[in-house]
């Protein structure tokens, strides 16, 4: 099936560097306190609430597909980039990754307990982050969780033509105001729960924030007005 044209160059360009990203992200023990805070409050909240597998879009190799799973959540990744795909099975034998969109998730309705969206939003253009955040909201169970966790500016758009190792590859990013990603997580019907903003790391320029949302039951005391 063809896919956006956005959506392909992701794939091309994350096949190209994949070696060379899974060696160089930190593994997920390795984060800061503050983000290693934010992933447990997030399993905390999956296995609490016990509704149905967590998908980790986005996933890469699967570092955090496999932190989550040590944290006791039933987790499995969805990357675009059959390669990633690839080093996460070979990495990671005893949990499930697949190849494939958080545009167009694999899952059925209400199928997913959680969903974590980790530094894997920022590439698609603004216009395509409601038809995501839809689909977040169409695979989660009622009282499900979401943790979307992305750098966030002032709407600029960076395109860069190398990736990790220095390989040849085009990357688009977007950095969008915090209000702005927490608004269009309220239009899609998330309830937005929690939200931290880190300042940027040693050599980055940018901020990251954590949303924690989750989508509501019908009995949602929030729901409520």
């Amino acid at each position: 099936m063809m896919q956006p044209p956005h959506l392909d160059a992701i794939r091309q360009s994350y096949d190209a560097v994949a070696a060379d990203y899974a060696r160089s992200v930190k593994d997920p023990a390795e984060l800061d306190p503050l983000s290693r805070a934010v992933l447990a409050a997030f399993a905390e909240l999956v296995t609490s609430a016990d509704l149905g597998p967590t998908a980790d879009v986005g996933c890469g190799p699967g570092k955090v597909t496999a932190y989550l799973s040590g944290l006791g959540v039933s987790a499995f990744g969805a990357d675009l980039s059959p390669r990633m795909v690839e080093l996460a099975r070979a990495a990671h034998p005893d949990l499930r990754f697949d190849v494939g969109s958080m545009s167009a998730l694999a899952s059925g309705d209400g199928e997913l307990g959680g969903i974590l969206a980790y530094y894997s939003t920022h590439h698609l253009p603004p216009e395509s982050l409601p038809g995501a955040f839809a689909e977040f909201h169409r695979t989660l169970a009622p009282g499900g969780h979401l943790l979307l966790v992305t750098r966030v500016g002032e709407g600029g758009h960076q395109r860069l033509t190398y990736g990790y190792g220095g390989d040849p590859a085009p990357f688009d990013s977007y950095r969008l105001p915090a209000d702005r990603i927490a608004g269009l997580l309220e239009q899609a019907g998330f309830v937005v729960t929690g939200r931290v903003v880190q300042a940027p790391d040693e050599g980055a320029k940018r901020p990251v924030a954590s949303f924690l949302a989750h989508k509501p039951a019908a009995s949602d005391p929030l729901q409520q007005g």
